[in-house]
C-alpha cells in the first residue's frame, strides 16, 4: 500500500472503489491523487472532497442550468439519507464525489452500519483499510457504528483484509465472507476474540477454515469463563471440507450459544463430532448435516437430544441413516417443523409413519429420492400433518396418484409439491390443484399444465 491514506486523513475524504483503468476524477483543485500500477485490478481509491464551487464560467453556466433541472436537490437532508441508505458500499462513495452536501449527507454515520463488497477483482483487502480508517476518523482506531460485513464472493480478501475488521470493528455483529478461501483459521480467531459482539459469521466455501475458537492469548485472558466469551449464533461452515470432528469438538466448546449451525458437505464429520456437538451446544434449533455420508443412525440420537428445541434438520443425502434414525428424531423432537430426508434410501414406510404420529406440525418435508416410502406413508402424512405445506415426492418410484390425493383431500394448506420424476397421471395432478389451489407443482408430465 502507498501513503495514499495517511495523507488524507488531516481531511474528511471518502472511499471509492472505481477499476484501476477508470478516467481519474479532476475538479477545480486538481486530480485524483490515487492509482493502481497492477493492470485490470479494483482497488480503493481516496479522492478530496468536491468543491463548493466550479470557477470556469462555461462550467459555472452548465451547473446552474443542470441545477435548475435537478429536483434530487430540493430533497431534505433526512430523505437524501434515506435514499442513500438502499445503495451498495461502492454506489455509494460515488455518491459522496458529486458535491459537498452529497459529501457530507454520505458520511453519515447512520449509513455506516454496513459494508457490502462484491466481484472477484476488488481489492477488498486495501477497500476495507481505506474504508476502516474513514470511519474511524472521528474515533481514532476504532470504528463504533460498524455492525455488519458482507464481502461474499471476494476472492482476494486475505488475512489482512479480517485483521483490518478485527482491530478496528469491536461492535461488529455480522460477518459473512463466503468463499473467500485465502482466509485462515487464525484471521478468524482475531476476529471472534476482538470482536465479542460477533453473532453470525458465515465462512462458508472457506476451505482452509478448519476451527472456531478464541486465540492463545484471548483464552489465557478469559480464562475463568473460558468457552464462554464467543457469543455467536449463527454459523455457516457448507463446504468447510476439512473441518474434522475435533475441530467440531473445539467449535462446540467455545460457542455454547449456538441455535444454527449448517455443516452442509462437511465430508468428514462423524457420530462422535456430533456427540461433542450435543454436550455443549444445547441450544440448536436448525442444524444441517446434508451430505455427511458417515453420519448414521447414532449421529441422530445424539441430535434427538436437542428434543423440542430443535425446529429444522436436513439429513439429505445421509445414506446410513434409516428409520431407526427417523425414530429417534421423531420420538423426542416433537415440535420439528422442517426435514428434509432426501436420498436417504433406508427410510421406509414405516419410518414415515412414526414421523407422522409424533411430529404433527411438521410443515415441510423432503423425501426425495427415498424409493421405499410408497403411498401407505402418504396416507399416514395426511392423516396427521394437515398444517403441511411444502412436500418433496421427487423421483419416489413407489409413489402413485392415489396417494396424492390423499395428501390433497387433507393438507388443503400445501403450497409446494414435487412430484418430478414420480408416476403419476394428469387426473391426480388436477385433483390435487383442486383441492390446493395456492398449490405450486413441481411435476414432468406434459400433459399438465
Amino acid at each position: 500500500d502507498s501513503d495514499l491514506s495517511m495523507r488524507t486523513l488531516s481531511t474528511p475524504s471518502p472511499a471509492l472503489i472505481f477499476p484501476q483503468n477508470s478516467h481519474s476524477f479532476q475538479n477545480g483543485r486538481g486530480s485524483s491523487t490515487s492509482s493502481s500500477s497492477v493492470t485490470g485490478e479494483t482497488v480503493a481509491m481516496v479522492h478530496s472532497p468536491p468543491p463548493t464551487r466550479l470557477t470556469h464560467p462555461l462550467i459555472r453556466l452548465a451547473s446552474k442550468h443542470q441545477k435548475e433541472q435537478a429536483n434530487v436537490d430540493r430533497l431534505p437532508d433526512h430523505a437524501m439519507i434515506h435514499v442513500f441508505s438502499f445503495l451498495p458500499t461502492n454506489q455509494l462513495c460515488r455518491c459522496a464525489r458529486v458535491c459537498r452536501r452529497w459529501y457530507n449527507l454520505a458520511w453519515d454515520p447512520r449509513l455506516w452500519r454496513t459494508i457490502r463488497l462484491t466481484g472477484e477483482t476488488i481489492n477488498v483487502d486495501r477497500a476495507l483499510k481505506v474504508l476502516t480508517r474513514r470511519l474511524c476518523q472521528d474515533t481514532p482506531n476504532v470504528c463504533l457504528m460498524l455492525e455488519t460485513v458482507v464481502v461474499s464472493g471476494c476472492r482476494r480478501l486475505t488475512d489482512r483484509g479480517l485483521y483490518t475488521i478485527a482491530q478496528c470493528c469491536p461492535e461488529l455483529r455480522r460477518l459473512e465472507v463466503s468463499g473467500c478461501y485465502n482466509i485462515s483459521n487464525e484471521a478468524v480467531f482475531d476476529v471472534v476474540s476482538l470482536c465479542p459482539n460477533l453473532e453470525h459469521l458465515d465462512v462458508s466455501g472457506c476451505s482452509k477454515v478448519t476451527c472456531i475458537s478464541l486465540t492463545r492469548e484471548a483464552s489465557i485472558k478469559l480464562s475463568p469463563l473460558h468457552g464462554k466469551q464467543i457469543s455467536i449464533r449463527y454459523l455457516d461452515m457448507t463446504d468447510c471440507f476439512v473441518l474434522e470432528d475435533e475441530g467440531l469438538h473445539t467449535i462446540a466448546a467455545h460457542c455454547t450459544q449456538l441455535t444454527h449451525l449448517y455443516l452442509r458437505r462437511c465430508v468428514r464429520i462423524t457420530d462422535e463430532g456430533l456427540r461433542y456437538l450435543m454436550i455443549y451446544c444445547t441450544s440448536i434449533k436448525e442444524l444441517s448435516v446434508s451430505d455427511c455420508r458417515f453420519v448414521s443412525d447414532f449421529g441422530m440420537r445424539e441430535i434427538a437430544k436437542l428434543e423440542s428445541r430443535l425446529r429444522y434438520l436436513s439429513i439429505a443425502h445421509c445414506g446410513r441413516i434409516t428409520d431407526v434414525g427417523i425414530r429417534y428424531i421423531a420420538k423426542y423432537c416433537s415440535k420439528l417443523r422442517y426435514l428434509n430426508a432426501r436420498g436417504c434410501e433406508g427410510i421406509t414406510d414405516h419410518g414415515v409413519e412414526y414421523l407422522a404420529k409424533n411430529c404433527t406440525k411438521l410443515k415441510s418435508l423432503d423425501i426425495g429420492k427415498c424409493p421405499l416410502v410408497s403411498d401407505t406413508g402418504l396416507e399416514f402424512l395426511a392423516l396427521n400433518c394437515f398444517n403441511l405445506k411444502r412436500l418433496s415426492l421427487k423421483s419416489c418410484e413407489s409413489i402413485t396418484g392415489q396417494g396424492l390425493q390423499i395428501v390433497a383431500a387433507n393438507c388443503f394448506d400445501l403450497q409446494m409439491l414435487n412430484v418430478q420424476d414420480c408416476d403419476v397421471s394428469v387426473d391426480a395432478l388436477r385433483f390435487v390443484k383442486r383441492h390446493c389451489k395456492r398449490c405450486i407443482i413441481e411435476h414432468t408430465n406434459p400433459a399438465f399444465f
